[in-house]
């Protein structure tokens, strides 16, 4: 009896051991081109309209992904379901309006309005209050020795700020609206130089994940210098200059904005394949699924952008789930993950890094893909055509690098290009893709990336014929012998580096 107890107590660490000691090579090459070229056909065809989050085309691409699980023989990821659901906002514009001394001005023609950024209001004031560049900041204060408590108030940008584009522009702006809404005004008139305009505002505002805000800040509408004038008469030609001080207007104005709001729904799909003796451990595999969805009749496919990275997880799953069929199943839990809303602001990780299902604590790495089937054409050294961009692997963990790098030495052998691990990156990789949600919560991540940033990036052609598919499926081979390497070891992963953490531009 003492013999057979004895001979039973060993079976589980000689089943480890060989588990182990399994060469993963035999379930690497599952993953094959000519699979991986099948799948992207599908996520990145017509038929997904662009898998634009909480959209039809969106949620015909979750469904896709969950049958696939479900095929492999994954359990679902979700208490029973495999996915896991999380709201979305968007607004519809109603009516707006704006009126100077009973002279009424046009939408588009006069003014224009953002419809996520404001809210329900009328508001009748006979003062406005011209405020400058409308600055309160460690570079100046606009508003020194001005009461605009209450008030409605004028700015007019100065010509630097005017030309500015994209998170310089957008960073004006947010500091403009703190700076009024610290000063106590109920709106903004701000006045800009594309009027009138060629297009006409979309009455459907952005979508946004949450629908309560820390604050609410004043409603901002952009006029034109028509209406500036009517408001100011001659004294226009010296804010335009830059010349005039703070100074009050009497006007009648009349504001009028009002939407409507609607609750959409957006999903993450998560596929389960338990582990054995360490299954409260948790190996996380993820990639975005959504993409830009429409204008109009024009489709942005997505092929690259991030349907290579759907497809590399499922592929993954496929293979994870075909070893385990054969007797070498992972020891820690596997978690495939596709996320939605990424590109919307990383919307589906953040969603589930601030809802887990499985303790982040005992997450011992996500391993995210974002991009992984195109050639960077600005890459002048070394072979493009076997490589890839490995980002975060000097962060959160100092067991990254050299996991990945002896993985990757043993059976791939790409140029690991660490290109966008520099902190003066100006592109802020790092902070740009799903993994960032789970960096934040202090779980050690690896970010595989193709570098695409030109070319098709974010336009209609990034389309599935453009994909190099032997040069995706051995990428994503890296990512399943990490991920195979990281299941199976005896520990979980240090967390000994600080956090790195964005500012906010």
């Amino acid at each position: 009896m003492r013999k057979l107890l004895t001979v039973l107590l060993l079976i589980p660490s000689l089943f480890i051991a060989a588990q182990k000691k399994t060469n993963p090579s035999k379930f690497a090459k599952l993953i094959t081109a000519d699979d991986l070229k099948n799948r992207l056909y599908i996520v990145a065809g017509k038929d997904m309209e662009g898998r634009e989050t909480a959209t039809p085309g969106q949620k015909r691409a979750a469904a896709y992904i969950e049958s696939q699980f479900q095929s492999f023989g994954l359990t679902p990821g979700n208490n029973g379901n495999y996915q896991l659901k999380f709201p979305v906002y968007q607004d519809s514009l109603l009516n707006t309006s704006i009126e100077v001394n009973e002279k009424k001005f046009e939408l588009d023609k006069d003014f224009s309005v953002n419809v996520a950024q404001c809210n329900n209001s009328m508001f009748r004031v006979s003062e406005v209050v011209f405020v400058g560049n409308g600055t309160d900041d460690s570079t100046g204060n606009d508003y020194k020795n001005v009461d605009v408590r209450g008030k409605l108030v004028l700015i007019q940008p100065t010509a630097a700020e005017t030309q500015a584009r994209g998170r310089r522009s957008f960073a004006a702006q947010f500091a403009r609206l703190e700076a009024a809404q610290k000063n106590g005004a109920i709106a903004i008139l701000v006045v800009a130089n594309n009027f009138p305009r060629s297009f006409k505002t979309n009455p459907k505002g952005n979508m946004y994940l949450s629908a309560f805000q820390k604050a609410i800040r004043p409603n901002q509408f952009l006029i034109s210098e028509n209406i500036a004038k009517e408001i100011m008469g001659g004294d226009y030609a010296k804010a335009k200059q830059g010349t005039l001080e703070p100074k009050s207007y009497s006007a009648n104005i009349t504001l009028n904005f009002s939407k409507e709001t609607a609750t959409l729904e957006s999903s993450d799909v998560l596929g389960i394949l338990e582990g054995t003796d360490l299954k409260d451990e948790y190996v996380f595999v993820t990639g975005h699924y959504d993409h830009l969805g429409k204008r109009d009749t024009t489709i942005y496919y997505g092929a690259d952008d991030d349907g290579s990275g759907t497809v590399s997880v499922l592929e993954m799953a496929q293979a994870f789930a075909k070893a385990k069929q054969a007797g070498y199943g992972p020891r820690r839990t596997m978690v495939f993950m596709t996320v939605s809303g990424e590109e919307k602001g990383l919307w589906g990780s953040e969603y589930y890094t601030d809802h887990p299902v499985f303790p982040l604590d005992k997450t011992t790495v996500d391993l995210n893909i974002d991009m992984i089937g195109r050639i960077d054409a600005t890459r002048k050294q070394g072979d493009s055509t076997n490589y890839v961009y490995v980002v975060g692997d000097d962060k959160v963990s100092t067991d990254l690098k050299p996991i990945s790098e002896a993985v990757n030495k043993k059976y791939t052998k790409l140029e690991l290009d660490y290109k966008f691990n520099d902190p003066k990156d100006p592109n802020r990789i790092y902070f740009r893709s799903d993994h960032f949600n789970f960096a934040r919560k202090g779980v050690p991540i690896i970010f595989y990336y193709d570098g695409m940033l030109g070319a098709d990036y974010h336009k209609p052609t990034d389309t599935p014929d453009k994909i190099y598919y032997s040069l995706l499926a051995k990428r994503a081979q890296l990512v399943f012998y990490t991920a195979w390497e990281m299941a199976n070891r005896n520990d979980m992963l240090k967390r000994d580096i600080p956090l790195e953490t964005p500012g906010r531009f």
